[in-house]
């Protein structure tokens, strides 16, 4: 096996869970080259990657066929020995179709699937939906993707900061520290604003608090500090936003030393996985059956403890609540949330 393409152009999150199959395939073949293809935005998680050997870009955003044919160009004149497609959608099928790798494999609900050389069943549980019922995590799904080339060692996702990343977040690093991801593309997953407030109002904790998430999420970062020290100006909790300010792999730096990190259902959880960092994941519309879940050691999973009729509401989350009262997030506890904190001090 000289020559692997993995494909993988969805969201931040998805990009990072797809990583575990390049730590299995360099494991098995660490002589062999490995290429990514990733959508524009996501290529500054491979950084200095130490496993990819080239890094194979889709701007979806600027002349996006155009784009698409010239990258079909690329994968043709690489003749791969294996090209592992772990997107569901039309145009990578096409790509694995057309690309004159040797062995082509990806899932089963790619409208190209039946073309591949080999098809493998994806499987997502969706408890209020008629969806078949899986139990596995998503990094188990995609594993499957390469069973059909011989036993491979089951690895986890896996991100590397680079040296900057880390003397970057280097001075936040002074004193124990928690961060918060408040943010989410879904609004049906993420904690509701006032319900951050909440809970770092009730937050016993000496250290500093940085919220992070990209420059889109500063607005909502803002609005939780003015709120929080609205409500509590005398509060002694220190409040840094730093949304905006960090790459994805100096957040993920600074996630990994973290006392705890609090996330939504989404990439920043991924992030915590990637570099075992102790993570609190909070579910509302969506559920951790699913199998996209964290990964860490040390990883709490907090959601609503009522019992929901319309929870799950999606898969990937809405625009807003279909019933209109977001039970799924307003239900959560500030209790529920605090319990891991207590119980990491007691380590």
């Amino acid at each position: 096996m000289q020559k692997i393409l993995v494909v993988q152009t969805a969201f931040i999150g998805d990009v990072v869970l797809a990583t575990a199959l390049v730590e299995s395939l360099h494991q098995q073949y660490p002589k062999a080259a490995i290429d990514v293809v990733v959508r524009k935005g996501n290529e500054p998680l491979f950084n200095e990657h130490p496993f990819i050997n080239e890094l194979i870009i889709w701007d979806k955003k600027q002349h996006k066929y155009l784009n698409w044919f010239s990258i079909l160009k690329k994968i043709r004149a690489k003749h791969y020995d294996v090209l592992i497609n772990a997107q569901r959608f039309a145009a990578t099928g096409l790509w694995t179709v057309l690309s004159s790798a040797n062995t082509t494999i990806g899932f089963d609900k790619n409208p190209f699937s039946f073309l591949f050389t080999h098809k493998v069943k994806h499987d997502v549980v969706a408890l209020n939906q008629n969806i078949s019922v899986s139990e596995v995590h998503e990094i188990n799904r995609n594993h499957a993707l390469i069973s059909s080339l011989g036993v491979f060692p089951l690895a986890m996702p896996k991100l590397y900061p680079t040296k900057s990343d880390f003397e970057k977040v280097k001075l936040y690093q002074a004193e124990k520290y928690i961060t918060i991801a408040p943010a989410s593309v879904w609004f049906t997953k993420q904690f509701p604003l006032t319900a951050w407030v909440s809970f770092i109002s009730e937050l016993k904790f000496e250290g500093p608090i940085y919220i992070l998430g990209g420059a889109s999420d500063k607005a909502l970062g803002d609005k939780i500090i003015n709120e929080v020290v609205r409500l509590h100006s005398t509060a002694s909790t220190k409040i840094i936003n730093l949304s905006g300010e960090l790459g994805f792999l100096a957040s993920a730096a600074l996630q990994q030393k973290a006392v705890l990190n609090y996330v939504n259902d989404s990439a920043p959880m991924h992030f915590c996985s990637a570099v075992n960092a102790p993570v609190v994941a909070i579910y509302c519309s969506t559920i951790p059956a699913f199998g996209f879940g964290p990964l860490s050691t040390n990883s709490f999973i907090v959601e609503t403890q009522e019992q929901l009729a319309c929870r799950p509401c999606g898969l990937h989350g809405n625009k807003q609540c279909p019933l209109g009262h977001f039970n799924c997030a307003h239900s959560i506890e500030n209790a529920q949330l605090i319990a891991p904190l207590l119980q990491m001090a007691q380590h």
